[in-house]
């Protein structure tokens, strides 16, 4: 479906020379000469690079859909994770630079989306959060104020991330996995 190129949107996927982008920011620029355009920071959704692009309004792309389907994370093979199909059971082997850093979260059993191009899986999208248990936190200093005081902690599964002064070892908390911070004491 072809889009004009101020009508891209955040979250948008796009073909743009060639390959597959989402549309990560936009800025719409009206300057006192010449035409409006909308400036766009694209990603590649095949290598993860990423570009600034001015669109006219004049120019259009072609906008695309990408299917989305559940897959369960079953484990990890050297570099390669391996996940399957929770409708058909069919194993698939993905490498762990498609997850990224968010790898880190991802549990045995662990249900994920992975997004499909002409059947060919270009991302996983993991649930926003996930629970983990603290297992090394440090000592609370005195005399830090309750507001603004957070303090490093490590999670079972290797993370780094900061926590407020009440949470101590083996707590379990909810960890936002894009952002890598605390969200709550998980229930």
């Amino acid at each position: 479906m072809k889009i004009s190129g101020v009508d891209i949107r955040p979250g948008n996927n796009i073909e743009y020379e060639g390959g597959l982008w989402r549309a990560v920011k936009i800025q719409h620029t009206q300057p006192g000469k010449g035409g409006a355009y909308m400036q766009v920071e694209l990603k590649n959704l095949i290598d993860g690079r990423k570009n600034n692009v001015r669109f006219r309004s004049a120019e259009t792309v072609e906008r695309i859909r990408l299917d989305t389907k559940d897959f369960q994370y079953l484990y990890a093979e050297g570099d390669m994770l391996v996940f399957m199909d929770t409708e058909t059971y069919e194993q698939i082997n993905l490498p762990q630079d498609l997850v990224g850093e968010a790898s880190a979260f991802l549990q045995d059993g662990m249900m994920v989306m992975l997004e499909m191009y002409d059947e060919r899986p270009i991302s996983v999208q993991l649930p926003e959060t996930v629970e983990a248990t603290v297992v090394e936190a440090d000592a609370v200093v005195k005399g830090q104020t309750a507001s603004a005081s957070y303090k490093p902690a490590i999670l079972d599964n290797g993370v780094r991330v900061m926590v407020p002064p009440h949470i101590v070892t083996g707590t379990r908390i909810v960890v936002d996995v894009y952002e890598r911070e605390y969200v709550k004491r998980a229930d």
